[in-house]
């Protein structure tokens, strides 16, 4: 099964949504991550499945990550900023469980399907 957390008005999320319908013949479940509550549990097990820090995994360049200093913030501080302002968990990411990818571009994600 594959997961893709997905915010539709982004295009790059559409666009990603459309390449796993047509690429993957996977059970799909989308999380609405805008509407549906993110936790510190789910986002520290994306981390793992994408390798990644916090940091790689937000969207600086919104006026929120500045409006909460969270340039210089420990990994601590932004896993729950990310939790409390899920409009800073750059978008989308796509999981099958045990591996994630950031569909940026869109065609990232081919290799899960």
């Amino acid at each position: 099964m594959l997961t893709i957390y997905h915010n539709p008005r982004c295009s790059k999320s559409r666009q990603t949504l459309e390449l796993i319908k047509e690429n993957s013949n996977k059970e799909l479940k989308i999380v609405e991550y805008l509407k549906e509550a993110i936790t510190q549990e789910n986002i520290k097990e994306l981390l793992t499945q994408l390798s990644c820090s916090p940091i790689e995994m937000m969207r600086v360049k919104e006026s929120e990550f500045n409006e909460q200093n969270l340039k210089s913030a420990d990994d601590k501080t932004l896993i729950e900023a990310m939790v409390a302002t899920p409009k800073l968990i750059e978008r989308p990411i796509v999981s099958d469980g045990s591996k994630a990818i950031i569909g940026r571009p869109p065609t990232n994600v081919l290799t899960l399907c």
